[in-house]
């Protein structure tokens, strides 16, 4: 089998989630920076300089992780990242959803909050592959983002609170279990490990915090970026699903707590795209913002933990959001029962629930309106 090229780096969040992904199918890879060639002929074809992208033997690109790991899994994976189970495989999409919309605040506040007391790495990080002049623009660029991510000094403190929460939670879960639903990685997982691995497991202040207080997680992430299952401290441990469809009790804080950050974000940034969609009214097909890079739509006034602040809109939240809709409305009647059931327990059948005016679809790597709904 001829590798495939991924172009990447190892600071960057989505290329661990990638990276992860073809190290456990067993898919040979070649990891490039974003070197000339990229810039010169890769950044053309997707419309907007971002990373990871993959380039298949035959030159075919693809691009964005969600894009990336379903082509591999419609490609025949040798472990589906889509668990068997239906509620297993709903509560897959909304890890991978609250990866994006939660924990990209924790992984960016540790890093550039803590700039100070790590500088030597990102410098070193950055700077690889690009030169200094062009890593300083970068590291400018991304601390700028802190402000829309809800990254302010009164959000701080909550967000370092709940980020420890986060660890003893999965700290428990992971003392009993390999992966999210038993033996074998999900797509939930490799959501989770993109900032819990190149940001919060990898940059010195919080993975230093990550061993030091949940080992449990540490070890996760090493078992994530394994090519092989890595289970051999759970002795005959099954590197399977959980049969039965089964949710383990460990999850079930997991999930409330990714219930009480998803909420109230996710219905105010909901109310400000319905807006949008009464006054722009977007035609099907149509890219979500005038340029490729820009990635939001506009702001609107929400809150983390009750602390309120001014957080940017994304159209990409809603293409995750309805993966997991999607995913529950496949379900036999049965199923969809006892999902919902889960989902309500844990405080996120607003998911479900919550009239969404518009789909998101992708099409030549960029995200366009779909139908209204």
């Amino acid at each position: 089998m001829q590798p495939v090229t991924l172009y990447g780096a190892p600071h960057s969040l989505y290329t661990g989630k990638t990276r992860a992904y073809l190290r456990k199918q067993g898919i040979p890879y070649v990891e490039r920076a974003a070197d000339s060639r990229f810039r010169a002929e890769i950044v053309p074809k997707i419309g907007r300089g971002i990373i990871p992208v993959v380039e298949l033997p035959d030159g075919t690109i693809v691009q964005d992780t969600v894009d990336i790991l379903d082509h591999f899994e419609r490609a025949g994976a040798r472990i589906s990242a889509y668990p068997p189970g239906p509620r297993q495989r709903v509560l897959a999409h909304v890890a991978e959803l609250y990866a994006v919309v939660g924990l990209t605040r924790h992984a960016m506040h540790y890093r550039w909050s803590h700039a100070d007391r790590q500088d030597r790495f990102l410098q070193d990080a950055f700077t690889a592959g690009s030169g200094a002049d062009q890593a300083a623009k970068v590291m400018a660029r991304m601390q700028s983002y802190l402000p829309m991510l809800g990254v302010t000094p009164a959000t701080v403190p909550a967000i370092e609170a709940s980020y420890l929460e986060l660890l003893d939670l999965l700290e428990a879960h992971f003392a009993q279990h390999p992966y999210l639903f038993g033996g074998a990685p999900s797509l939930g997982d490799y959501g989770l490990l993109g900032p819990l691995f190149a940001h919060l497991g990898r940059d010195p202040v919080p993975a230093d915090l990550m061993k030091r207080r949940a080992p449990k997680v540490y070890r996760w992430v090493e078992r994530m970026n394994a090519p092989d299952p890595d289970i051999p401290e759970f002795g005959d441990y099954a590197a399977t699903y959980l049969a039965g469809d089964a949710i383990p009790e460990t999850l079930e804080p997991v999930y409330r707590h990714m219930a009480s950050e998803l909420f109230p974000e996710l219905a105010d940034k909901l109310a400000m795209l319905c807006r949008f969609v009464a006054d722009a009214d977007p035609q099907e097909g149509a890219p979500v913002t005038e340029k490729p890079h820009r990635r939001i739509i506009g702001s609107v006034a929400t809150a983390f933990r009750g602390i309120a602040f001014e957080s940017g809109v994304q159209p990409y939240v809603l293409y995750l959001w309805q993966r997991v809709t999607d995913a529950f409305e496949q379900l036999e009647p049965p199923s969809a029962a006892a999902t919902r059931e889960w989902l309500d327990n844990a405080g996120l059948a607003p998911l479900l629930d919550l009239h969404r005016p518009i789909r998101v679809e992708r099409n030549q790597h960029l995200e366009v309106w779909g139908r209204k709904l």
